[in-house]
């Protein structure tokens, strides 16, 4: 059994529908925050995410999408344009500054159709990372929208995660080669500084 099937096995052993997705919601959500940007990819995101304790909006929805198809749910794909620069996050002025060069960051995150309506499901930042300023939903009741981890500027949504990957590469690729080298150094001190703030929690 792979990681990915352990881990749905695992975490609904037991659980009726409400309470299985609210319980791969909560550990999916738990996993570390960090951009890694062969994650992206929804082929090796779920198992990556899994085995390395590390992910991104990317292979957390990925995977989440998955779980709550196989608890019987329809899911949908949501893509949210965002800022990067968002003032409520409280970057060291370093990060500021390289945040304001970055293109604008496109999101992913779940709608589950749940008693007749689109819910939005959104497990991206773990909950040490709330004092950095970072949107976190605590708890979840399993029915109710979840809290948008981003201040969002427009709302996509894909049925499929492969319509996903076509309209994230298409904006991707409009990238200038500075915007993206500015994004590399981001990553690299964006994740750094995590580790901090999860350190001083």
């Amino acid at each position: 059994m792979d990681i990915v099937e352990q881990k749905f096995a695992e975490w609904t052993k037991g659980l009726g529908p409400k309470e299985a997705r609210i319980a791969v919601y909560t550990h999916i959500r738990d996993i570390p925050y960090k951009l890694i940007a062969a994650l992206r990819d929804p082929k090796i995101g779920p198992t990556g995410l899994l085995e390395g304790n590390g992910g991104s909006c990317n292979p957390k929805h990925v995977l989440l999408g998955s779980y709550l198809s196989r608890l019987g749910l329809d899911v949908k794909y949501a893509n949210y344009r965002f800022n990067w620069d968002e003032p409520s996050v409280k970057y060291p002025p370093e990060l500021r500054a390289l945040a304001k060069k970055i293109p604008l960051g496109n999101h992913l995150a779940v709608k589950a159709l749940i008693d007749g309506r689109w819910v939005l499901v959104d497990a991206t930042y773990d909950l040490p990372l709330r004092k950095a300023g970072f949107t976190v939903t605590e708890t979840w009741d399993g029915e109710s929208d979840t809290k948008n981890a981003v201040t969002f500027l427009s709302e996509v949504l894909n049925d499929t995660i492969e319509e996903r990957v076509k309209y994230d590469s298409a904006i991707r690729a409009k990238a200038t080669e500075e915007q993206k080298a500015a994004y590399s150094e981001f990553m690299e001190k964006f994740n750094a500084w995590l580790e901090q703030v999860r350190k001083d929690d």
